[in-house]
């Protein structure tokens, strides 16, 4: 019985260990997959090109915006204006989370902004949630960003002085 007992406790360990050694991390291989797209993406904001957009972003992508749904292409046209807008743009990822069907991340972003897309004029650091769903083939299909609430009002403080100034031209 005790040797049944043991043979039975380092079969679970040796199981889960090769369970741990499936994806880095510990993470199971759709799950690694997951994360790997979401850095290509990140990748591309940080370039402004989008020519591996198509590869991990599925055709029916909705990106829920406080503008409204947006779709894939409408991420491809927004990348390299985002790039535009601040050359000078960084991001860290502060934590990240993946499973077989969603990824978060924690993520900060620097720069220096031109007031245009909604950023702010001048230097600006902040910090977002972001949540992508994915499909079983590893395409993000999902996107939700959840901002702090004193970064999102100092985005439109910025935004107000924009209006107020291009209103007394």
């Amino acid at each position: 019985m005790k040797k049944n007992l043991i043979f039975f406790a380092l079969a679970i360990f040796i199981f889960a260990s090769c369970k741990h050694e499936e994806g880095k991390g510990g993470l199971s291989g759709r799950a690694q997959k997951n994360l790997d797209a979401i850095h290509t993406v990140n990748k591309a904001f940080e370039s402004g090109d989008v020519s591996s957009i198509d590869s991990v972003v599925d055709a029916s992508f909705v990106d829920h915006t406080p503008d409204g749904d947006k779709t894939r292409d409408s991420l491809k046209i927004y990348i390299p204006q985002m790039k535009s807008a601040d050359p000078t743009a960084k991001m860290e990822t502060i934590q990240e989370f993946a499973n077989d069907d969603y990824v978060a991340g924690w993520y900060r972003w620097t720069g220096t902004g031109n007031g245009t897309l909604g950023m702010p004029t001048g230097p600006y650091d902040m910090q977002a949630v972001e949540m992508v769903k994915f499909n079983t083939d590893g395409k993000a299909i999902e996107h939700w960003s959840f901002m702090e609430s004193r970064e999102m009002m100092k985005m439109m403080q910025n935004m107000g002085s924009m209006k107020d100034n291009s209103m007394n031209k």
